[in-house]
Protein backbone atom coordinates (compact mmCIF):
# COMPACT_ATOMS: atom_id res chain seq x y z
CA UNK A 1 0.00 0.00 0.00
CA UNK A 2 2.73 2.27 1.24
CA UNK A 3 4.53 1.87 -1.90
CA UNK A 4 1.30 2.27 -4.45
CA UNK A 5 0.66 5.79 -2.79
CA UNK A 6 4.14 6.62 -2.86
CA UNK A 7 4.34 5.80 -6.45
CA UNK A 8 1.04 7.40 -7.11
CA UNK A 9 2.68 10.76 -5.29
CA UNK A 10 5.55 10.76 -7.49
CA UNK A 11 2.89 10.83 -10.86
CA UNK A 12 0.66 13.54 -9.21
CA UNK A 13 3.34 16.20 -8.92
CA UNK A 14 4.73 15.47 -12.62
CA UNK A 15 1.17 15.87 -13.56
CA UNK A 16 -0.17 18.86 -11.41
CA UNK A 17 0.93 21.71 -9.35
CA UNK A 18 1.32 21.10 -5.60
CA UNK A 19 1.86 24.34 -3.79
CA UNK A 20 1.00 22.50 -0.09
CA UNK A 21 0.75 19.19 1.97
CA UNK A 22 -2.40 19.97 2.17
CA UNK A 23 -3.82 19.98 -1.55
CA UNK A 24 -1.52 16.80 -1.71
CA UNK A 25 -3.67 15.00 0.90
CA UNK A 26 -6.68 16.24 -0.75
CA UNK A 27 -5.28 14.92 -4.20
CA UNK A 28 -4.55 11.39 -2.20
CA UNK A 29 -8.19 11.60 -0.68
CA UNK A 30 -10.09 12.24 -3.57
CA UNK A 31 -8.39 9.33 -5.46
CA UNK A 32 -9.27 6.68 -2.40
CA UNK A 33 -6.02 7.03 -0.46
CA UNK A 34 -6.63 6.97 3.58
CA UNK A 35 -3.78 9.09 3.84
CA UNK A 36 -3.01 12.36 7.15
CA UNK A 37 -1.63 15.04 6.88
CA UNK A 38 1.63 13.33 8.81
CA UNK A 39 1.92 10.30 6.44
CA UNK A 40 2.12 12.62 3.42
CA UNK A 41 4.60 14.61 5.24
CA UNK A 42 6.29 11.61 5.72
CA UNK A 43 6.34 10.27 2.08
CA UNK A 44 7.59 13.46 1.05
CA UNK A 45 10.32 12.97 2.94
CA UNK A 46 10.95 9.41 2.28
CA UNK A 47 10.99 10.11 -1.48
CA UNK A 48 13.13 13.34 -1.54
CA UNK A 49 10.52 15.64 -3.12
CA UNK A 50 11.45 19.24 -2.44
CA UNK A 51 9.71 22.52 -3.34
CA UNK A 52 11.10 24.27 -5.89
CA UNK A 53 11.10 25.48 -9.72
CA UNK A 54 10.21 23.54 -12.70
CA UNK A 55 11.15 23.54 -15.72
CA UNK A 56 8.76 26.54 -16.67
CA UNK A 57 9.74 28.29 -13.81
CA UNK A 58 6.40 27.16 -11.53
CA UNK A 59 7.36 27.32 -7.31
CA UNK A 60 5.55 23.48 -6.78
CA UNK A 61 6.87 19.96 -5.26
CA UNK A 62 9.18 18.50 -7.07
CA UNK A 63 11.56 15.48 -6.95
CA UNK A 64 15.04 15.93 -5.70
CA UNK A 65 16.40 13.75 -8.50
CA UNK A 66 17.74 15.69 -11.50
CA UNK A 67 16.43 14.47 -14.54
CA UNK A 68 18.97 12.11 -15.86
CA UNK A 69 21.16 12.89 -18.87
CA UNK A 70 23.40 9.49 -19.44
CA UNK A 71 24.63 8.53 -16.19
CA UNK A 72 23.66 9.85 -12.63
CA UNK A 73 26.69 11.23 -12.56
CA UNK A 74 28.16 14.36 -10.46
CA UNK A 75 27.85 16.23 -12.88
CA UNK A 76 23.82 17.20 -12.54
CA UNK A 77 24.32 18.07 -8.99
CA UNK A 78 27.17 20.30 -9.68
CA UNK A 79 24.38 22.48 -12.30
CA UNK A 80 21.56 22.13 -9.96
CA UNK A 81 24.01 23.55 -7.26
CA UNK A 82 25.41 26.52 -9.67
CA UNK A 83 21.80 27.32 -11.12
CA UNK A 84 20.58 27.54 -7.23
CA UNK A 85 23.55 29.17 -5.20
CA UNK A 86 23.70 33.66 -5.41
CA UNK A 87 26.47 33.19 -2.68
CA UNK A 88 29.05 31.31 -0.45
CA UNK A 89 30.50 32.55 3.11
CA UNK A 90 32.05 30.74 5.86
CA UNK A 91 33.10 31.49 9.18
CA UNK A 92 34.68 28.97 12.12
CA UNK A 93 33.00 25.86 11.85
CA UNK A 94 29.81 26.83 9.49
CA UNK A 95 29.55 27.56 5.78
CA UNK A 96 25.88 29.86 4.59
CA UNK A 97 25.25 28.93 1.53
CA UNK A 98 22.56 31.97 -0.19
CA UNK A 99 20.37 30.42 -2.49
CA UNK A 100 17.61 32.09 -4.80
CA UNK A 101 14.19 31.88 -3.33
CA UNK A 102 12.81 28.38 -2.59
CA UNK A 103 16.31 26.61 -3.86
CA UNK A 104 17.90 26.07 -1.39
CA UNK A 105 16.66 22.42 -0.58
CA UNK A 106 17.56 21.33 -3.99
CA UNK A 107 20.92 22.67 -3.54
CA UNK A 108 21.29 21.33 -0.29
CA UNK A 109 20.91 17.85 -1.82
CA UNK A 110 23.11 18.15 -4.53
CA UNK A 111 25.76 19.45 -1.65
CA UNK A 112 25.24 16.29 0.57
CA UNK A 113 25.66 14.15 -2.31
CA UNK A 114 28.58 16.02 -3.32
CA UNK A 115 30.49 16.37 -0.65
CA UNK A 116 28.85 14.52 2.30
CA UNK A 117 32.58 13.34 3.41
CA UNK A 118 33.90 16.59 4.12
CA UNK A 119 30.77 17.91 6.92
CA UNK A 120 29.06 16.90 9.61
CA UNK A 121 25.73 18.10 8.40
CA UNK A 122 23.02 21.24 7.00
CA UNK A 123 20.11 22.08 6.78
CA UNK A 124 18.27 24.21 4.35
CA UNK A 125 15.35 26.76 4.52
CA UNK A 126 14.06 28.18 1.16
CA UNK A 127 16.90 30.42 0.41
CA UNK A 128 19.55 29.49 2.66
CA UNK A 129 21.72 26.54 3.55
CA UNK A 130 24.20 25.91 6.48
CA UNK A 131 26.89 23.30 6.70
CA UNK A 132 28.45 22.57 9.92
CA UNK A 133 32.02 20.86 9.54
CA UNK A 134 34.75 19.96 12.21
CA UNK A 135 36.53 23.19 11.91
CA UNK A 136 37.65 26.35 10.36
CA UNK A 137 40.53 24.55 8.24
CA UNK A 138 37.35 21.88 6.67
CA UNK A 139 35.10 24.95 6.16
CA UNK A 140 37.42 27.16 4.15
CA UNK A 141 38.26 23.79 2.05
CA UNK A 142 34.65 23.12 2.01
CA UNK A 143 33.76 26.98 0.91
CA UNK A 144 36.43 26.84 -1.91
CA UNK A 145 35.02 23.70 -3.33
CA UNK A 146 31.30 25.12 -3.43
CA UNK A 147 32.94 28.05 -5.26
CA UNK A 148 34.24 26.22 -8.04
CA UNK A 149 30.89 24.85 -8.58
CA UNK A 150 29.90 28.35 -9.49
CA UNK A 151 32.65 29.17 -12.19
Amino acid sequence: MKSKRQEKILELIKEKIFLTQEDLQNELLALGYNVTQSTVSRDIKELRIIKGHDANGNYRYITGELPSVGSQTGEHYRELFSRSVKSIAFSLNNVVVKCFTGTAQGACVAVDELFGGMMLGSLAGDDTIIIVTRGETQSAQLAGELQKLLK
